[in-house]
């Protein structure tokens, strides 16, 4: 029986992480019963201002494999980095995380898990020929989703066509050495776990999802779209081999950076 430890990310989720918790857990129980997989889901709450604690806490009562940890700091890719720690330390055979928002439902998470094996790695993409969006992304999420994936392996030279979708799986041993370098990004932070796969040589699968779009969320698409921009010319800075040189650049384009997050 394979043991997984996932992760799951949550900034004021009080209206979605409930669903998002109970359809992941019965799911996975089921699989737990069956002896095929045994797992424990956690959650890390960061820098939160509503009830996403109250909720999340309700929902560990009900199941003792939901767990949760409260911080004051914020952002995806800290609270994922916490999470992973704290799965590092146990005894585990795969590590991953999910967004909370159920756009990725559990059977299709179980994908990552049953493509695993001789892999360091499992990453949903959305835009290999048998995924599907539902609904369909607008022509111009389409457009500005594609010619950022451009740009980002135009820079990175990444294998997976989605670095922005949030399910992923790694091995034990693999997320053992991805955080010793991750570093703590907003928007750049599924990049530069992929950037430190490509790096180590680990061997990571894309495998087709289906993917829903949910309703609940307050992402602007195109300042979110500017944001990622310059933090994914930022994280390049940190990567460069010439770095010592390009280091002049990151007060710039930091400075910018927090000019466009204030509007």
């Amino acid at each position: 029986m394979k043991r997984v430890f996932i992760v799951i990310p949550a900034y004021n989720e009080e209206k979605r992480i409930g669903k998002t918790l109970r359809d992941y857990g019965s799911f996975f129980e089921r699989k737990r019963n069956e002896k095929l997989i045994d797992y424990n889901l956690f959650v890390v709450i960061n820098n939160t201002h509503d009830n996403t604690e109250g909720v999340v806490n309700n929902e560990h009562k009900a199941n003792s494999r939901i767990n949760f940890v409260v911080y004051k700091e914020g952002g995806k890719g800290f609270a994922v980095k916490e999470g992973f720690a704290r799965a590092v330390s146990e005894n585990w055979d795969y590590i991953g995380f999910v967004d909370a928002d159920m756009a990725t439902p559990p059977e299709q998470y179980l994908k990552l898990i049953e493509q695993m094996p001789g892999a360091e790695g499992c990453v949903a993409d959305r835009y290999m020929k048998n995924s599907k969006i539902i609904p369909a992304f607008s022509f111009r999420r389409v457009v500005v989703s594609r010619v950022f994936n451009l740009f980002v392996r135009g820079l990175y030279f990444l294998g997976p066509g989605d670095t922005q979708c949030g399910a992923k799986l790694f091995t034990k041993k693999a997320v053992r050495e991805i955080i010793k370098e991750l570093t703590i990004t907003q928007w750049a932070f599924d990049i530069d776990l992929l950037y430190i796969c490509k790096k180590k040589g680990f061997l990571i699968r894309q495998v087709p999802t289906k993917w829903y779009e949910v309703e609940g969320g307050s992402l602007n698409i195109l300042k979110t779209s500017i944001e990622m921009f310059f933090a994914v010319i930022q994280l390049r800075i940190l990567h460069s081999p010439v770095r010592r040189f390009l280091v002049i650049l990151k007060p710039f384009i930091s400075k910018i950076y927090k000019i466009i997050r204030k509007r």
